[in-house]
């Protein structure tokens, strides 16, 4: 049994990453190499990526951005393991790497995939200005395995999880997704459909790359229009909807007709509910207000270009 970790990266600092996994795998020997997928960065940025080249360690580059879908479905191609170990650039092993890949093979027996789930530090990050990236994160992703064993398909996430190869034979990531978000939430999708089981364990990964408020924001924004765009596209939108919390809301708000008014509400307040989110003193009740206001005013949209 061999494992291929993947590492997909645009313009991200990533040696220490790679070293630590690097001094675990001379102690796990299951894990045979590193694959770093460089989405298209600068120059300087490749340069170092290039620099990790040998060992195990190897760089698969495209010239260009060709999106977060693209770069992984180009990973999973070029790996050679039985099992590929999906890893965000931005993330920390905590304690010793070779720790962490073992608590892997202690479960990998049990399902095709395993989530390690996503840690934060325990205190908020010095710089005021990235205070809602890691409330949200801190207080809504950072959950144990219990309770994301609760909804296991919802919680899914890419950065931090173990696939067995053999799942990526009837599923690949949906390239047409060119900007940031929920590429993720459409694979878990399809793994329920496919009645594919995910495990959910304690074995974090910490998530160091804490956006600045206005660009969490404006990621906020490309996932919520691709989420729309996907709901527009899947077959089984039931099933789609039971792995997005977001979804469940909106259609509840559907029946009340209260989708429209929420709508208005976000056209007419979205620059004063954004001046709040761009702030020391966050609430996580107004960004999920926001999130579902604008969400109701996509569906408006991609509604009117249908018709």
């Amino acid at each position: 049994m061999k494992i291929s970790i993947l590492i997909p990266v645009n313009n991200f600092d990533i040696v220490a990453l790679v070293y630590s996994i690097k001094n675990g795998m001379e102690k796990v020997p299951e894990f045979c190499e590193i694959l770093i997928g460089d989405d298209g960065s600068t120059e300087t940025y490749r340069e170092k990526y290039l620099s990790l080249a040998g060992d195990n360690v190897r760089v698969i580059v495209s010239d260009k951005n060709i999106g977060r879908a693209a770069i992984r479905n180009k990973l999973i191609t070029e790996a050679t393991g039985d099992y590929v170990l999906f890893i965000d650039a931005d993330a920390l092993v905590p304690g010793n790497a070779d720790t962490y890949m073992k608590k892997y093979l202690n479960y990998i027996k049990l399902s095709k995939v395993i989530s390690g789930g996503i840690l934060y530090r325990k205190s908020p990050p010095g710089d005021p200005d990235r205070m809602l990236r890691w409330r949200y994160g801190y207080y809504r992703e950072a959950k144990k395995a219990r309770e994301r064993n609760k909804n296991p398909y919802a919680a899914f996430s890419t950065f931090n999880v173990l696939i067995d190869k053999s799942v990526f034979s009837k599923l690949r990531f949906y390239e047409e997704l060119k900007q940031y978000g929920h590429e993720d939430t459409l694979l878990s999708y399809q793994m329920k459909k496919a009645g594919i089981e995910i495990l959910h364990i304690d074995n974090g990964l910490i998530h160091e790359g804490l956006e600045t408020n206005s660009e969490f924001l404006a990621k906020t924004k490309l996932g919520i229009e691709n989420l729309s765009l996907l709901y527009d596209r899947v077959t089984d939108k039931k099933t789609f909807t039971s792995v997005v919390r977001l979804l469940q809301t909106y259609n509840r708000l559907r029946i009340f007709k209260l989708n429209k008014i929420l709508a208005a509400f976000f056209i007419r307040f979205r620059e004063k509910m954004e001046i709040r989110l761009d702030s020391t003193r966050v609430s996580l009740k107004l960004f999920w207000f926001y999130k579902i206001s604008l969400f109701c005013t996509f569906r408006e949209i991609h509604g009117r270009k249908k018709n």
